[in-house]
């Protein structure tokens, strides 16, 4: 099995701010950036059972391995978000062919399903993934995700695990606990809900473009913060009464990884600004499920040099790559 040496970031990079923003910024963009344009990505729409139209980029890897890795993104990302065409090169790299999944409403997608996005959809994902598998012979298929994309590949792998032939699953700093999460980026930077507030009014004016009839055009121009649409969308839009039975029905916690039967692992930051760490502890033990918190990170950064490279995407790599070869496989190469 690897065993890549922990995360151990210089001093100038050890900040839990500077990881999470430079994340999506500066030699992590200018890096993402340059990766895009050398990809031959070729765009797909995948049908759930329920008739959910999912959009997904697929990269083939040069000399491939049999192998395919299924990414999915984080809330108000997409499949073209930095993090996922960094983690894709990689893979492509060492051989494995690359299916990069949007969420509902996320990336361009907006046009394609009049029900609105929310977290408790990862049934339709799973089923759209199904539609894609049926139509490809690969002898092995992984899941990753990061941020709330790793909470989706954990429940995916739990709750279809078997019918995909899921072989692995890695998250990188899922949320575990919602509800908490909620409260960590309310109390955090204010930069942070800035952040989400503002892309996900951006995502549902998108929609309301595309459906008008949706006529939420007040309460969304009313909106001052991420609480705001929360009270309004999520008893309207997702079929719980109010925001702590949504966040419910998502969480990690207690038993909800029961199920799992697949090596997973769930990796995270112990200074993770957005995703209290410590409700990883309230997790049921699983003994296909690795714990793997680092002491530094931010929220999805791993971030090692101001070249922009990243110790999570390489994680990933040498996990996918150590359960492909088989006990014997080690790798630590950068």
């Amino acid at each position: 099995m690897v065993d890549s040496a922990p995360f151990d970031p210089p001093m100038f990079l050890r900040n839990a701010h500077v990881q999470t923003i430079l994340s999506s910024m500066g030699p992590v963009r200018w890096r993402a950036a340059r990766i895009a344009r050398q990809l031959h990505s070729e765009q797909r729409t995948l049908h759930a059972e329920d008739g959910t139209r999912l959009l997904v980029d697929l990269d083939r890897a040069g000399s491939p391995n049999g192998a395919v890795v299924i990414l999915i993104h984080g809330w108000e990302g997409s499949s073209r978000s930095t993090y996922q065409v960094c983690t894709a090169k990689i893979l492509l790299d060492a051989g494995f062919d690359v299916l990069r999944v949007n969420l509902r409403d996320h990336g361009d997608s907006h046009h394609l399903n009049r029900e609105l996005f929310n977290s408790t959809r990862s049934g339709e994902t799973a089923s759209a993934v199904a539609d894609f598998l049926r139509r490809t012979q690969y002898n092995t298929t992984f899941l990753a995700g990061y941020s709330l994309g790793g909470n989706f590949a954990l429940r995916i792998a739990n709750d279809a695990g078997q019918a995909l032939a899921i072989d692995g699953v890695v998250a990188i700093c899922p949320p575990v606990d919602p509800a908490n999460a909620m409260d960590a980026l309310n109390a955090g930077l204010p930069v942070y809900e800035r952040y989400f507030f503002k892309k996900w009014a951006c995502s549902l004016a998108r929609k309301l473009s595309h459906y008008p009839d949706l006529d939420y055009q007040g309460e969304l121009k009313a909106a001052r913060c991420i609480d705001d649409l929360n009270r309004f969308f999520i008893p309207r839009y997702t079929g719980y009464p109010d925001s702590e039975s949504y966040y419910a029905a998502y969480a990690l916690t207690g038993d909800r990884l029961r199920d799992l039967t697949m090596p997973a692992w769930l990796i995270t930051a112990g200074d993770d600004p957005i995703i209290p760490v410590r409700d990883v502890a309230r997790l049921n033990p699983n003994r296909h499920l690795t714990i793997d918190i680092q002491a530094h990170g931010g929220h999805c950064g791993f971030i090692e040099n101001l070249w922009g490279k990243s110790w999570g995407e390489r994680r990933i790599r040498d996990i996918f790559r150590g359960l492909l070869d088989g006990p014997s496989g080690t790798s630590d190469q950068a």
